[in-house]
């Protein structure tokens, strides 16, 4: 039975490149594969980019609550012998089951690729409802700029890091947005500002549950 597989990674750790070599095996060795992505993802347009220059036409760029099973992709999806989906936690949990159904009824793979949670450490909706559903998961590794391995992400806007904001942010789009991948220490430190001299004064304090905002 065809796999629904998630593999994700925190920013910079070559998600979308990884996608292209999984592509290339495959037309490689005279097997059609089909990618496709959220039109949420505006960066690349119709393809998709990876931030060290390869790229590649993108077969299906599906709207905000569209659904993947209807007729307009039928033809491509039942003719395709893998679907590859880039940034796919940009898909909604509907289109993320659409997915599901396609490896268990028409017993096609599907390997997404994409982030866990967004720059303040919540899960995104379609890959919450992904972790529900893949049969595997495989963890694409970075580090931070500590030399740490990086398992978050954080927004910078203008040079700073923020912790408030829209989720869906692309960075490229706008000049004044980028993204940084962080290990937990760092995102602790950068993000929620919490320090060892903060945290046991909080420890101090006649609670019975310590409480420290963003």
């Amino acid at each position: 039975m065809a796999k629904l597989e998630f593999r994700y990674g925190a920013m910079n750790s070559g998600k979308s490149m990884m996608l292209l070599q999984v592509a290339y095996n495959y037309t490689e060795n005279n097997r059609s594969v089909l990618l496709l992505k959220s039109e949420i993802d505006t960066k690349g347009n119709d393809f998709l980019v990876s931030r060290i220059g390869p790229k590649r036409q993108v077969d299906i760029v599906v709207k905000k609550d569209e659904p993947i099973l209807q007729k307009k992709f039928s033809k491509k999806i039942k003719n395709t012998e893998c679907i590859l989906v880039d940034e796919v936690q940009f898909l909604t949990p509907r289109q993320i089951e659409d997915l599901w159904y396609i490896t268990k009824v028409l017993d096609i793979p599907v390997i997404c690729f994409g982030l866990k949670s967004d720059f303040m450490s919540n899960s995104f909706p379609g890959s919450k409802r992904l972790l529900e559903l893949c049969d595997s998961m495989k963890e694409l590794e970075t580090i931070c700029s500590c030399g740490k391995k990086a398992r978050f992400n954080a927004r910078k806007v203008n040079g700073k890091f923020v912790s408030d904001g829209e989720q869906n942010v692309i960075d490229g789009a706008h000049d004044n947005i980028e993204y940084v991948p962080l290990c937990g220490k760092c995102y602790i430190k950068y993000i929620r500002k919490i320090d060892k001299n903060k945290l046991l004064k909080e420890m101090e304090k006649d609670k019975e549950q310590i409480s420290l905002s963003i």
